[in-house]
């Protein structure tokens, strides 16, 4: 069975840090692209970074530039994303997901998905 286990999710002070861990099992990583998206509560889900199976990367969001950075572990099955200088905007369910095509904002391209992990960010 195909299946995303997203983690490090939780509640962090404005200006903290978060890193995010989404393990995949029952296939390996390696020849996917892997996307991370969020939805706050009334939004559009939003792409917010991915990386190719190369380890290329590539920000969706501006918004995040400068401050999140994905990061991908093929021998552990597991990209991640290091959230740093957090701003209660940026609260959101985060997902990952992957594909096997490049890496694309639109979310509708993406064939797997974790179930989510929640991230508050408020003092």
């Amino acid at each position: 069975q195909l299946q995303f286990v997203e983690s490090g999710g939780g509640l962090v002070q404005p200006g903290g840090s978060l890193r995010l861990s989404c393990a995949a099992s029952g296939f390996t990583l390696d020849y996917y692209a892997i996307g991370w998206f969020r939805q706050a509560p009334g939004k559009e889900r939003e792409g917010v970074s991915c990386i190719h199976s190369g380890g290329s990367s590539t920000n969706f969001a501006d918004s995040v530039k400068g401050r999140f950075t994905i990061s991908r572990d093929n021998a552990k099955n597991t990209v991640y994303l290091q959230m740093n200088s957090l701003k209660p905007e940026d609260t959101a369910i985060y997902y990952c997901a992957a594909t096997r095509a490049l890496c694309v904002g639109d979310y509708g391209r993406y064939d797997y998905w974790g179930q989510g992990t929640q991230v508050t960010v408020s003092s």
